[in-house]
Formats: C-alpha cells, sequence, structure tokens
C-alpha cells in the first residue's frame, strides 16, 4: 500500500532537484570556507552565493542573514540573546499564546532569570487582537514575538500592521516565519520586521539547516560559541551542501509558483471540508476557511472520534496525518493552541487532526482521505451503537 502524506507542516520530502545539488557539493565542494586554498574559495563561492539567493527571497540585505542549524536555534538566539542583550533597556517582552514551543520555552526560561512575559490570548479562529498588543506594549518592551503563521491551525498575524506599530518604538520586532516561508511573499523591509526565523525542511529542503535574519542595526552575541564563521555571529563551520540545497529550495520556489500552490491548497481545504460534509460526517474546522490563513494547513473537529483512534485507523488506511505540533505529537498533553482558542474542557482538544498539504499532494490523496475518514466514522459509529 502506498503512503498518502498530509503531514508537511511537520517536514516535507526533499526534491529531487535539492538531492542531486546537495551530492554535488558533497561530492566535489568539501572544503572548510574558512580556508584561503582553492577548495576553500569554492566553498566560500557557493555561501554566498546562496546566501544572496535566500537574501532576495525575503527582500533583505546579504549580510543580513545569518545560518543556523534551523527554526529552533533561530527562535532560540533571537529571543534569548535579545533579551540579554537589551534588558538595560528594560525587561518586558510580548509574545502569544499560540506560538511554537521553540519560542515559548525559551520565554519560560526568561521568566525564570527575572523578565516580564506577556502572552496575548487569541480568538476561535486563532487571532490576536492589535488593541491587546498595543495595550501590553509600554516603555519596558524590548522584544516581541510573533509568529506569522500557525503550525497547528494556520490562522495568520497581521504581521505588517505590527511592524508599523513598532517602527518607532524600542522593542525589536521578531517573527518565526518557519510554516509561511515558501508560501507567502515575506518583504522585511516593507513590514519593518528586524528578526525572522525559518527552516528548510519546511519548503522541500534538507533538515537541520536554517537562518535567522537580523536586520542590520541589530546587534547582540554569537548565541553559537566558538569560531568566527557568519560574521561572528554564528560559529560553527558552514554546512555548505545544505546551503547550497537550502538555496536550490528557495529558487524552486518563485512568486507565481507559490501562488499557484496557494489556490491549489485552498481547494483542497474546501474539497475535504464538503466531503466530509456531504458524506454526513460531523466536523468544525479548528480555525478559519479564509483566505487569511496559511493555505496548506487544515485542522479539523471529527465529533466524537479521539484523536489517537482517528490517526491510527487513517495509518492502517496508509494515510499520514497529525494529532497537532510535530514537536510534541509524542506527548499526553493536549495542544496548547486549541487550548488556547476553545478552553481545556473542549471536546475539540482531543477529537482534531491537522492535515497539511505538500508539492507532491494530488488529487487523487484529497478524494482517498475523504472515503477513508467517512468509512472509518461511519464503522465507528456503528460499532459504538452494538
Amino acid at each position: 500500500m502506498g503512503e498518502i502524506y498530509l503531514d508537511n507542516a511537520a517536514t516535507t520530502p526533499v526534491s529531487s532537484e535539492v538531492l542531486n545539488d546537495m551530492y554535488d557539493k558533497f561530492k566535489n565542494n568539501f572544503g572548510n570556507a574558512s580556508t584561503l586554498y582553492q577548495l576553500g574559495r569554492q566553498s566560500k563561492e557557493i555561501l554566498e552565493d546562496s546566501r544572496h539567493v535566500i537574501a532576495k527571497s525575503i527582500n533583505a540585505n546579504d549580510n543580513e542573514i545569518v545560518f543556523t542549524s534551523g527554526g529552533t536555534e533561530s527562535d532560540n538566539t533571537a529571543v534569548i540573546r535579545t533579551a540579554e542583550a537589551r534588558q538595560s533597556l528594560g525587561k518586558h517582552i510580548i509574545t502569544t499564546s499560540i506560538e511554537h514551543e521553540a519560542i515559548l520555552k525559551p520565554m519560560k526560561y526568561l521568566e525564570d532569570h527575572g523578565f516580564r512575559v506577556t502572552y496575548l490570548p487569541v480568538d476561535e479562529h486563532g487571532n490576536i487582537s492589535m488593541d491587546d498588543l498595543k495595550d501590553a506594549l509600554d516603555d519596558d518592551t524590548i522584544l516581541v514575538s510573533i509568529m506569522t503563521g500557525n503550525n497547528e491551525v494556520g490562522s495568520k498575524n497581521p504581521i505588517h500592521e505590527i511592524g508599523e506599530l513598532l517602527k518607532d518604538h524600542q522593542a525589536w520586532f521578531h517573527t518565526d516565519a518557519v510554516q509561511a516561508y515558501g508560501l507567502l511573499d515575506i518583504d522585511v523591509k516593507k513590514d519593518h520586521i528586524d528578526l525572522l526565523s525559518t527552516s528548510a525542511h519546511k519548503l522541500n529542503g534538507p533538515k537541520m539547516i536554517g537562518f535567522l535574519y537580523r536586520r542590520n542595526g541589530i546587534n547582540f552575541t554569537s548565541y553559537i560559541m566558538g569560531g568566527d564563521q557568519e560574521d561572528k555571529r554564528r560559529a560553527g563551520t558552514e554546512n555548505i551542501p545544505q546551503i547550497s540545497g537550502f538555496a536550490t529550495a528557495v529558487k524552486n520556489l518563485p512568486s507565481e509558483k507559490k501562488k499557484q500552490r496557494r489556490e491549489t491548497f485552498r481547494r483542497f481545504k474546501r474539497e475535504i471540508v464538503d466531503g466530509l460534509t456531504n458524506n454526513g460526517i460531523a466536523i468544525d474546522v479548528n480555525g478559519s476557511m479564509s483566505d487569511n490563513t496559511l493555505p496548506h494547513v487544515l485542522n479539523i473537529w471529527i465529533k466524537g472520534i479521539s484523536t489517537y483512534v482517528m490517526q491510527t485507523n487513517l495509518d492502517l488506511a496508509g494515510i499520514a496525518v497529525s494529532g497537532g505540533s510535530a514537536c510534541t505529537a509524542g506527548s499526553l498533553e493536549p495542544s496548547h493552541v486549541l487550548t488556547a482558542m476553545f478552553g481545556k474542557e473542549s471536546p475539540r482538544i482531543s477529537e482534531s487532526i491537522r492535515i497539511s498539504f505538500g508539492a507532491y499532494t494530488t488529487d487523487e490523496d484529497i478524494q482517498k482521505l475523504v472515503t477513508e475518514i467517512t468509512a472509518i466514522v461511519k464503522r465507528l459509529k456503528k460499532g459504538n451503537k452494538k
């Protein structure tokens, strides 16, 4: 039985173009980019060419891109190093209640070390209120960290409006764009973003490589200490094959292709919701079906069927979906995102699945998913009546 993979928000398969590029670099460009001889100079050229491709993708300057091991390191660096560097100006930080753990755990760490953190609430669509943000902002605020789009329910935040609000405030503006980069068009200058985190494995690139955008003028010491790589901003020998693979993945996603994918993925969402509803399956969307959401994430409440039971039955049918964030999927703890949206007593917390699309998702995959969920629900409902 062929596997139907519908958990692309967790990770994506590496594209053949990226694999071929990385193989070539592993084989032919193994030189250390910090050395002066020819092999090293070749690696340095690949490094800087890749940096240029990635900088251009968000309208940044080349020297504002710092390569990291991925989204978690980028998030940790932005949050912790900002707090440490700016604590003489204040010790207040603002974030949201539905951030990824790579933000929430550093925030808890900072709270344990004397910082004050405001967690903005969200409504039942997973959206923050700009009025809440304005009310929370004060003269002590040194950092606002708000994700571009949520990894569990796909809600998007008003990044441009936040940037406009903060452009004349002392607080630096960081956004975790791990789920959004590769699908949305991002312009760090237009949106007044100071710090931005990404990871390559969300857009058919390799794992364990990402970047932190640091606007020129944003200064703090290296989070990873050692050598002077990345202009003394991130120690460690640069992983040239991974970085080159990341750039290849980015080059494979021009604006027009991203637009086409957004349209296709929104159609997939409608087909799933309409298909299940027309088959008599009681569902509700956790979040929103509007265009103002991440197009590749659909989180649905399948009423009366536990997340574990639905995931297990779909797995037996050869379909991979998630119960929430992949980073906490093995935990018995309920989704903090759904809890923030609906309250800890809501049945949605234990009866919802996340479906997420990618470059290789087909119409046949969507039809098969609808057919299997319908069959599973009807079989389980019938068994419960006996």
